[in-house]
């Protein structure tokens, strides 16, 4: 290979490893390519929802995101109904996080502050939590009892 060739191969390499391992949004978040997409409703609302169902999606959840598209969020998922308790350390957006059993029925839903370490509680077992941005459920009318549609099994 002559000089110059391996010189822009070269070069072309040190850019590509300079560059961020996830590229940003116009909304802030991260490239979503390693987490599944799903779409959700509750009663005439359909929402989007990135899946975090392994332990290291749930424990990252929206660390460090800025902003959300309108009517997105975030599903976690448990392998089984257990009660279970969410924080926002590192987490710079308002959410609220309604906490889900296993047919689907809401528990109860708490609004979670910015980098907060206060915990929020299931109201009993959750298979499910749903995290959007603060005031969503109040705005569509969705409170406890609400059944959700469209979550893996």
């Amino acid at each position: 290979m002559s000089r110059r060739l391996l010189a822009l191969l070269s070069t072309l390499l040190l850019i590509t490893a300079c560059l961020p391992s996830q590229e940003q949004d116009r909304h802030g978040a991260a490239a979503t390519a390693d987490l599944a997409v799903i779409s959700l409703r509750i009663g005439d609302h359909t929402l989007t929802a990135e899946v975090a169902d392994t332990a290291p999606l749930r424990a990252k959840g929206l660390m460090f995101r800025e902003s959300l598209p309108p009517d997105h969020g975030m599903l976690f998922i448990w392998e089984q109904p257990e009660p279970v308790a969410m924080w926002m350390l590192d987490t710079p957006l308002p959410l609220s996080v309604a906490f889900i059993d296993a047919r689907g029925r809401i528990l109860n839903i708490a609004r979670m502050q910015p980098h907060s370490r206060s915990l929020h509680h299931s109201d009993g077992a959750a298979r499910y939590a749903l995290e959007m941005p603060q005031g969503w459920f109040g705005q569509h009318q969705i409170l406890p009892g609400h059944h959700v549609d469209g979550l893996p099994q």
